[in-house]
């Protein structure tokens, strides 16, 4: 990945390789996903086998040391990950999540994240979470018009 990107762009890219390494794996990836704590994940995926997995995406060591949000996250998905470049310093990323690499294009799962599985109750809240947000986007496309009152009718974003 050229060391002379923007971090806009070079967050955008990292988060499109992970989202296609979810695509990969037949994970189905969402991006932006807001969560009942009030925060949001970069990227949510639902697995086959109906896990929710997070994405936590990072341009960067200064916007990996400047955020201790991430902690969070675990309260809300069954996998927790990092997605950073090839440039990024591994050694920063904690053993306890996964860590996805990428160029930019290809993506590498160097550490698999260990498994906390979701209290039945929330799991059931946050796959309707999932499902309310992704239908929405996607009725949006077809009435761009209307998007905003969709979303606000759905009041899940």
């Amino acid at each position: 990945m050229p060391l002379d990107l923007a971090i806009p762009e070079r967050t955008l890219l990292v988060c499109r390789a992970a989202m296609r390494h979810c695509a990969q794996r037949g994970w189905a990836p969402v991006a932006e996903v807001p969560i009942p704590c009030g925060r949001r994940l970069d990227i949510m995926a639902l697995t086959p086998e109906g896990c929710l997995v997070a994405i936590e995406v990072k341009s960067g060591p200064r916007d990996y040391l400047s955020d201790a949000k991430w902690r969070e996250y675990r309260d809300w998905c069954d996998r927790l990950y990092f997605a950073v470049d090839c440039d990024f310093p591994q050694a920063l990323i904690p053993e306890e999540v996964g860590l996805l690499v990428t160029d930019g294009y290809e993506t590498a799962m160097v550490r698999e994240a260990p498994e906390t599985r979701l209290a039945p109750a929330r799991r059931k809240s946050l796959l309707h979470r999932y499902a309310v947000i992704a239908a929405g986007r996607l009725a949006a496309l077809c009435d761009p018009a209307g998007a905003q009152e969709m979303r606000a009718a759905l009041r899940c974003e």
